[in-house]
């Protein structure tokens, strides 16, 4: 297997999260997405979408999406658990993991790649060149501090995002939370129940990934 990762990255930065916590290490090749290497030719013929990261399989097969990778890393490596323990677990990690990347992760994504100057013309990620929309950076910033209060509540009976285990769900939350900083978007301190949830989940070793 190779993983094409970019260090600065949000998405393949789960990825490594994931890895750490599996006490996994793969051979790793940084692709510099600022530098436009994602737009080479032999980086098209591995991920036409022109997006990390990428796990290439011993087959020549590629796994071009962030979950996929995940679930396949984690059929291999079962232990420790981080998509679940039994079904019930898998189907309420899924489904929370879902809400985050929807509220947070894409509501932070469009509060940023929408307003930044440095991303004019790159509104998305992938080959296509879109033109950044103001009206969505500040939707994307009211959406952000609704996912604060509603990922505050959530926190408030449980440890972690889907009760005592830390899981993919608690790493996708932490990517949130730190790609609203780079628009400039912090959880109020207001919210002691994520404030005290972020502190722990970015003390763990892995999130220095």
């Amino acid at each position: 297997m190779k993983f094409y990762d970019c260090t600065t990255a949000p998405s393949p930065r789960r990825v490594r999260i994931f890895l750490a916590e599996k006490g996994l290490t793969l051979p790793t090749v940084q692709v510099n997405l600022r530098n436009g290497e994602q737009f080479t030719p032999a980086f098209r013929a591995l991920n036409p979408g022109c997006t990390v990261p990428v796990l290439e399989l011993d087959s020549g097969a590629a796994i071009t999406d962030v979950i996929a990778i995940c679930r396949y890393l984690e059929e291999l490596h079962p232990d420790p658990p981080l998509m679940g323990r039994s079904a019930e677990e898998r189907a309420v990690i899924e489904s929370w993991l879902r809400r985050i990347e929807w509220d947070g992760i894409y509501a932070a994504q469009e509060a940023f790649r929408n307003g930044a100057p440095g991303l004019t013309g790159r509104a998305l990620p992938g080959p296509v060149d879109l033109d950044q929309i103001p009206a969505l950076a500040e939707r994307g910033r009211l959406r952000l501090q609704h996912f604060f209060a509603w990922l505050d509540a959530r926190l408030a009976d449980n440890e972690f995002v889907c009760g005592p285990h830390f899981t993919i769900a608690d790493i996708s939350g932490l990517i949130a939370v730190d790609l609203a900083a780079r628009a400039k978007l912090t959880p109020p301190e207001h919210l002691g129940h994520l404030q005290r949830w972020y502190k722990d989940v970015s003390a763990r070793p892995s999130a220095k990934s």
